[in-house]
């Protein structure tokens, strides 16, 4: 039977995110790419807004959204009327690491913890977007490299976590049996590692470890105009890297183009519906 934490008080004593340290975006791997965003678009700002920080994010401000700040990923809030959730699209949930699910419950929210699998649970948002969280006796964390290796960046996985929350893994669920298929494209378009996560194929990014799942019953919907909009990556040399990917037969939404502010950007869609944008400046702004 599971057990329902109940917690009333968001100002309940909660030690270890009491103070959560500003993000920091990885370092990028050998192709110039790292986890940047998450782009949500939201009925009520301020109601997300309490939900993110109750997880530990640092609020900010960058133009028209909210940017909540994690180790290995920036939230963008903005308001929005989305189609929908990430349930029933082809990006099904999003997922972070905790030091220990005590510190979630302190936070004021509210989860079923299972016996199934000890040290994992999911949180909704105040508008139902679920977010899986493990903690530290979580058993299905770690990721083993295809070719048997190791690799110190992608390696985080298998040791402790160092922070109180990091982002760890966003989850595609595919409706046609292609998950080699899609493991392979995102390694080889961003230049990640593929592997195993637990039982599921995965490519690891720095940041973020990507993972597969065959899933007919899913919906598969594209996620652009979903509440999850669009996942961003980091990339150092973007206008380059786009170039690269343009020759290669790779078609962009939005070709790169250098924003007001200085952040250069492009969009694609990878080819299960996935809307991605590409942006290089975001780890220099400091949120």
């Amino acid at each position: 039977m599971n057990r329902r934490w109940t917690v009333l008080s968001v100002l309940a004593l909660f030690s270890a995110l009491a103070h959560p340290a500003r993000a920091q975006l990885a370092e990028p791997n050998a192709s110039g790419v790292a986890m940047g965003h998450l782009h949500y678009y939201v009925r009520d700002l301020d109601a997300n807004q309490q939900f993110w920080e109750a997880l530990g994010g640092v609020a900010s401000e960058f133009g028209s959204s909210r940017v909540l700040s994690f180790p290995g990923v920036l939230v963008f809030l903005t308001e929005g009327e989305p189609e929908g959730g990430t349930e029933g699209s082809v990006l099904n949930h999003m997922a972070f690491r905790v030091w220990s699910l005590d510190q979630v419950a302190a936070a004021g929210l509210t989860f079923d913890v299972s016996e199934r699998f000890p040290g994992v649970t999911n949180v909704f948002t105040p508008e139902a977007e679920r977010i899986e969280l493990f903690d530290e006796s979580a058993t299905n964390l770690e990721f083993t490299l295809a070719d048997g290796g190791r690799d110190p960046v992608a390696d985080r996985h298998n040791r402790p976590l160092l922070g109180p929350i990091a982002a760890h893994h966003f989850h595609l669920y595919l409706t046609a049996d292609e998950v080699a298929m899609a493991q392979v494209w995102y390694a080889e378009t961003f230049g990640g590692i593929p592997g195993t996560r637990w039982r599921y194929d995965a490519v690891d990014l720095p940041g973020i470890n990507i993972n597969f799942s065959h899933n007919p019953d899913a919906g598969g919907v594209g996620t652009r105009g979903r509440m999850l909009d669009h996942v961003g990556f980091e990339v150092d040399g973007l206008e380059a890297f786009c170039a690269e990917l343009e020759a290669r037969g790779i078609q962009f939404d939005v070709s790169y183009t250098v924003h007001a502010s200085g952040i250069g950007y492009a969009f694609l869609t990878d080819p299960w519906g996935v809307y991605i944008e590409l942006t290089e400046g975001l780890r220099s702004l400091g949120f």
